[in-house]
């Protein structure tokens, strides 16, 4: 359990925390994933595990989630994974009434699941498929899970719920109109549920990560699809995104996990609303 992608050791800062993450199968969630068994907490993995129609390349796979489950496992923590589509209400209401039922409460959400793709053209050439599918994945199914679990939470008196954004949902990037559209939708939803839920307990806040590197360890494949939607050639693609970068390297995606925890934690208790760029200085170019 070692490498650049994943943590190593125990800590103990979410220790008798349960969190929820979707999207869990690779990349940032499975860095999410990892990062918080290695401080303790409790996990419910979700994925839909299976391609979308529509989408132009493979969506994580169950064995991918599986696996992501037993990393986790090597912390000595509960791990439990399910398939979920975000698209679907009722499976979203069952999952969270469950894990309600079994554990009694759920201490953070982690809205990670998101498309990049159908993307690359010019906005008139979207179809009407195309951009509720993104909108659908990337927005609503974040929706869906916060209406769900956000009850549990107020119940409890307590919880975190982190909206894995983008710095699509801060600036306009062209020939991804639906997606900065959903992005952008998703950062406005992060204020407006904060402003309901702060006198609740209830805390919620958006990370906006930039170009983040596409981790064999985590079976990433993000940037490579971003890349792929604007035609560039895969041999070039790292080259032409990191010219593009303050830093001159491509965001972690462990550091955007790390940002997750902190927002899942007790540390930021006083943070709820906030939107944060992990993106190595981005989007204040």
């Amino acid at each position: 359990m070692t490498g650049q992608g994943l943590p190593t050791g125990r800590s103990s800062r979410l220790d008798n925390k349960l969190v929820l993450i979707t999207g869990a199968a690779r990349g940032i969630g499975r860095a999410c994933a990892t990062e918080f068994a290695a401080e303790g907490a409790d996990l419910v993995l979700l994925d839909i595990a299976a391609d979308i129609d529509g989408c132009p390349y493979p969506m994580g796979t169950w064995s991918q989630l599986r696996h992501t489950a037993e990393l986790c496992r090597g912390y000595g923590v509960h791990v439990t994974a399910d398939r979920l589509d975000v698209r679907d209400s009722a499976a979203g209401s069952r999952i969270v009434e469950r894990v309600l039922d079994e554990h009694g409460r759920i201490d953070a959400l982690i809205n990670n699941a998101g498309l990049a793709a159908p993307s690359g053209k010019p906005l008139h050439e979207v179809t009407d498929e195309e951009w509720q599918l993104m909108l659908d994945v990337d927005l609503t199914g974040a929706f869906r899970m916060l209406r769900s679990a956000v009850p549990g939470m107020i119940r409890h008196g307590a919880g975190s719920v982190v909206n894995i954004a983008s710095t699509a949902g801060m600036v306009g990037y062209r020939h991804f109109a639906g997606y900065v559209a959903a992005k952008h939708g998703l950062v406005g939803l992060t204020k407006a549920a904060a402003l309901d839920y702060a006198p609740l307990g209830v805390r919620v806040n958006a990370l906006c990560p930039g170009s983040v590197r596409d981790d064999p360890e985590l079976e990433g494949r993000m940037l490579g699809e971003i890349a792929r939607s604007l035609d560039l050639p895969v041999a070039e693609h790292e080259h032409t995104f990191i010219a593009a970068q303050p830093t001159n390297r491509f965001v972690a995606a462990r550091d955007v996990a790390k940002a997750a925890l902190w927002l899942a934690s007790d540390e930021s208790r006083d943070v709820t609303g906030a939107v944060i760029a992990v993106d190595g200085g981005f989007s204040v170019r």
